[in-house]
């Protein structure tokens, strides 16, 4: 059972910037999803097991940057230039078959806890 240790997070205005990372102990394929009471969880970037492969959704291309560091097998979602819509629970999700971008929550083997980004007005 993998264990996906999500940070970062938080409240920022309209505008700013945030950063979240998630940390686990081996390769996988790894993406972010998002979502809001009463919604189903989206998907909103992530990189695929080699990490020759990044994907993002069209709500945020040019805004967020998704990244990771092998080192210490830490991914990273750089957020910036946020809008209230923003606002939701950020999860990150992750793969061990997947050599592909994950981009639905069938596809995903292990969960994050979750971390707020509220983003105001």
């Amino acid at each position: 059972q993998a264990q996906l240790v999500e940070s970062g997070g938080g409240s920022v205005q309209a505008g700013g910037s945030l950063r979240l990372s998630c940390a686990a102990s081996m390769r996988y394929a790894m993406s972010w999803f998002r979502q809001v009471p009463g919604n189903e969880r989206e998907f909103v970037a992530g990189i695929n097991w080699s990490g020759g492969s990044k994907g993002y959704a069209d709500s945020v291309k040019g805004r967020f940057t998704v990244s990771r560091d092998t080192a210490t097998w830490t991914w990273t979602l750089q957020m910036n230039s946020l809008k209230p819509e923003d606002t939701a629970v950020y999860y990150c999700a992750a793969s061990s078959r997947a050599g592909w971008v994950i981009k639905s929550v069938q596809e995903v083997d292990y969960w994050g806890p979750g971390t707020q980004v509220t983003v105001s007005s």
